[in-house]
């Protein structure tokens, strides 16, 4: 028999408690009858469940469908608020309702009624602080009519500007749709009191407005509205029902976090005007949970009060869970100790962390101790190495030329260097993006802008820019690439400063040293945010062209991985390309020679024939496509896949082609290029990587000049390491002195080979002859040759020339050394690498001879005093002699006479 069969017909009650409620027969009111609804199914259990309206939602639900129970009707409610079958259930009566289970079975099985008794598990309510089953059980409650106004809710929260919006149009939109009156009151002793009198038989029902009203009301002074002190307060009836008391129920919470608005501000009775003006509020934030709480409550109140809603927009943030995907638990402690996490990676890391995942999207979050960790290491610490560089550079600017540093004194947007016009474009097209972004509380992508900025600035700017942000090209680029840098430390700074407030106060503190006294804010926090500025002409080409110019490093990059080619090894030549004869343009000019650094290869060449390199192929774009075309997307995506060269062309320079009556733009097709070698070439020779806009071709062939720029590159690479494990920075002078061996040596600088030992000062060469820069000279010497073809390279990037240990002075401090081997099996060198600190070796005995015993001392005890690096410039600057002012008299020493200093000999120069 199917159910629909048995809709409508009355049965005998299972117990005869409630019997006196059965339905006449026919009648369509009433109970124990049977009803048909979509939620039972047939896959559990027999198909059919026995309802019990005042406990269960949907037994409640149908119940009240089909007319079986009527709101404000008669509650059928046999258990107390014990959990205990009340006196109504006779042959049950105080016994808990769980335990209850075994005597009820029996007692069916006695009637003769029981056909099957089995157990299943199933999913099951209980309370998280307990553990113990929970009771689903309808009790009296005052409620608020949302059914009235819910056509109004709907549009009030059309009004409304969510962050996702998908939790305004899906989720929340669902819940108003399907919304059901709200019962505001629970039965406890803590609690808002609801400010209702009533008569004993409810007909009489006063709803107090104020404190004074009551008191007006009453007679009696109100001090405190908690229930303990206002329960006994009495109204007198006006209809003569002797005295009306308060009922016993408090306000739902939720009811007081909804008039959170008018709470805190104790409207209407006080603050009106503000109130009003300032009602709705900008936005709210909170938890994806709170969907159907809090936003909810807000948005039924001010409907119901002020039919506007209560913000204009809301932010709405994902839950944060444990790692394993569970809710964070005190009890489980399967979370990391916040405050350890803290204490390890500061409150910075954390928050961005946070604000910077899925959680500001309204997705769930599964919290990783890691990821606060990868933030330091991939955000922070970049960022600070990349101020860092700058304080560097800017104090060696100051030592070697004297020139202060005031960055407001010069004007960035006179800027020639390519990078410097790049990174001043970037960063104001960041505030606007930022500035537009935040307005709309877009938080989820803002972050990944400014994390992604500052990896530009770390990864491209600095780094490209690292020989001219040292002076290579000269005091006044220097200047302006610094002045560069430094306004735009400053603009991130006040950009970033609400997601990492510390971190920038920090970093601001020292920034705003360099501007005028008092024009710069005490605080980062003081600061106005940037202006958003509009972009300047060409900022798009340029902003363009560099991140192209990156593509082909990264797409070259991969190519030297792929066929096993170290970075340090320069190439012959790099091929880019392109269509767009404008960023060719820029790459053949100001941007080839970072290309060139990057790749690290001898030429550059760009061509605008892909055909010359590639095969060209097209592919629609199924997902933009798909959802236009529909059925249609088979058949245009083949005419797509067949297009010919001469019509792929075609497209790429209009921008549009019609295929199959339709009309297909840019983001519509994807064209391909696809790597074919030159004709003569093999795969070890070239070889090719694109990203289907942007083709790089590699020559992959050596020869001898190859190998000894690779060589040097090494060198220079243990110089640095050996500045960095001795603790050195930028700032810090001091020379290179290189010991050659022709065997690879020990650790404590001998040579392995017997009968072989390190040159020492003045020793010949091994064949006899001598050289004029000392390094030993042989047809067989790599490292010879490497030193004497790479020398200018070398002292580029050193800023200071590599020289013969024999040349190391007898008073130079030694401040670290190491032994060092380079190169391949097929091409390898050893040698030692020495770094002292450059030092003035005073003679004593001619400064005595020359102004007697007492002012000799005093002159020596001043030379003591001084900073090495200062006295060297100052000898510099004065032709090998130094002036110095004791007790109001002159004194000028000579070089070579009254001190000695270092010695830089290279190439026969000193």
């Amino acid at each position: 028999m199917k159910g629909s069969q048995l809709v409508g017909r009355t049965y005998k009650p299972m117990f005869p408690y409630f019997a006196s409620l059965k339905a006449a027969p026919g009648s369509d009111k009433g109970a124990f009858r049977v009803v048909a609804d979509g939620y039972v199914t047939s896959d559990a259990g027999t198909g059919i469940v026995h309802q019990a309206p005042f406990f269960g939602e949907d037994d409640y639900r149908v119940c009240k469908k089909f007319g079986i129970v009527q709101i404000g009707g008669e509650s059928v409610c046999p258990v107390d608020a014990s959990g205990k079958f009340t006196e109504e259930i006779t042959d049950f009566a105080g016994q808990y309702v769980k335990a209850a289970d075994k005597e009820i079975i029996s007692a069916i099985k006695t009637m003769g009624r029981l056909v099957d008794n089995q157990t299943f598990t199933h999913s099951y309510p209980f309370c998280w602080r307990s553990e113990t089953p929970l009771i689903y059980r309808a009790v009296p409650s005052w409620f608020v009519e949302v059914t009235k106004i819910k056509d109004q809710l709907m549009a009030n929260n059309a009004q409304t500007h969510w962050v996702p919006t998908y939790v305004k149009e899906k989720r929340f939109h669902n819940w108003l749709a399907d919304a059901h009156d709200w019962a505001v009151s629970r039965s406890r002793f803590w609690g808002t009191p609801l400010p209702v009198w009533a008569s004993k038989d409810m007909e009489e029902i006063v709803v107090v407005g104020s404190v004074a009203e009551l008191e007006e009301l009453s007679g009696h002074k109100v001090t405190d509205l908690h229930r303990h002190f206002i329960d006994h307060i009495t109204i007198p009836s006006k209809q003569g029902k002797g005295e009306l008391h308060r009922v016993e129920e408090v306000f739902d919470c939720w009811f007081e976090s909804g008039s959170m608005p008018y709470g805190q501000l104790h409207y209407p009775f006080e603050n009106k005007d503000f109130f009003e003006g300032n009602f709705p509020a900008d936005f709210v934030a909170e938890g994806i949970d709170q969907t159907r709480g809090w936003f909810y409550t807000l948005m039924v109140l001010s409907t119901a009060l002020f039919e506007k809603p209560a913000f204009k927009s809301l932010v709405c943030n994902g839950l944060i869970l444990a790692e394993d995907g569970k809710k964070m638990s005190k009890r489980l402690r399967n979370y990391p100790d916040p405050t350890e996490v803290l204490d390890e990676y500061g409150a910075d890391a954390l928050r961005l962390y946070l604000i910077n995942s899925p959680v500001v999207r309204g997705e769930t979050l599964r919290f990783k101790k890691e990821g606060v960790f990868a933030v330091v290491k991939d955000v922070f610490l970049p960022w600070y190495n990349a101020y860092r560089f700058l304080v560097q550079n800017v104090l060696r600017l100051q030592q070697q030329t004297g020139i202060a540093f005031e960055p407001t004194k010069v004007d960035v947007s006179q800027a020639s260097n390519v990078l410097d016009r790049w990174i001043n474009a970037a960063s104001r097209t960041l505030t606007c993006f930022v500035t537009a972004e935040m307005d709309g509380y877009r938080l989820y992508t803002v972050v990944p802008v400014l994390v992604k900025f500052i990896n530009d600035l770390t990864n491209i700017y600095v780094r490209y820019n690292r020989r001219r942000l040292k002076g290579s090209k000269g005091s006044e680029d220097t200047l302006m690439a610094l002045v560069s840098l430094y306004d735009v430390l400053l603009t991130v700074c006040k950009v970033m400063s609400p997601f990492t407030p510390f971190f920038t106060e920090q970093m601001y503190q020292n920034l705003r040293r360099c501007q005028p006294e008092g024009a710069a804010p005490e605080s980062v926090h003081w600061c106005d945010f940037p202006p958003a500025q509009q972009p300047w002409k060409g900022d798009d080409q340029i902003q363009r062209s560099v991140a192209r110019m990156q593509t082909v490093i990264e797409l070259s990059r991969t190519i030297r991985e792929k066929k096993n080619k170290p970075l340090k090894n320069p190439l012959k030549e790099l091929v880019v390309v392109h269509t767009d004869k404008d960023f060719l343009a820029d790459i053949e000019g100001e941007l080839k020679e970072y290309v060139v650094e990057e790749v690290n290869v001898r030429r550059l060449k760009t061509c605008a024939d892909p055909l010359q390199y590639c095969t060209l192929r097209a592919e629609p774009d199924y997902p933009s496509l798909g959802k236009r075309l529909g059925k249609g997307m088979a058949k245009v995506g083949k005419a797509v896949k067949g297009m010919s060269i001469e019509q792929i062309l075609d497209f790429e320079s209009r921008g549009s082609i019609e295929l199959e009556g339709e009309s297909l733009g840019s983001g519509e097709i994807r064209v391909l290029r696809d790597f074919r070698l030159p004709e003569g070439a093999s795969g070890d020779d070239v070889d090719a990587n694109g990203d289907g806009e942007v083709l790089a071709v590699l020559d992959l062939g050596t020869d001898e000049s190859l190998v000894e720029a690779g060589l040097a590159r090494e060198v220079v690479n243990r110089v640095q390491k050996l500045r960095k494990k001795a603790g050195l920075v930028a700032s810090d002078v001091v020379d290179v002195f290189l010991n050659p061996h022709q065997h690879p040596v020990s650790e404590n600088g001998d040579a392995q080979q017997q009968g072989e030992a390190p040159l020492q000062n003045g020793s010949a060469q091994p064949n006899g002859i001598p050289h004029a820069n000392g390094i030993p000279d042989g047809s067989n010497n790599l490292l010879d040759k490497v030193l004497s073809n790479q020398a200018d390279t070398i002292q580029q990037v050193l800023g200071r020339p590599i020289q013969d240990s024999r040349h190391q002075p007898s008073h130079a401090v030694v401040i670290a050394r190491s032994a060092e081997t380079i190169g391949s099996q097929e091409a390898s060198c050893s040698f030692e690498v020495i770094l002292t600190q450059r030092t003035f070796r005073i003679d004593s005995d001619a400064l005595c001879q020359e102004w007697g015993q007492d002012q000799g001392e005093s002159l020596d005890v001043w030379l003591q005093s001084r900073d090495t690096a200062g006295l060297q410039q100052e000898v510099d600057k004065m032709g090998g002699k130094l002036s110095v002012v004791l007790d109001g008299k002159t004194y000028i020493l000579e070089a070579g006479k009254h001190f000695h200093t270092l010695k830089c000999a290279h190439h026969g120069r000193s």
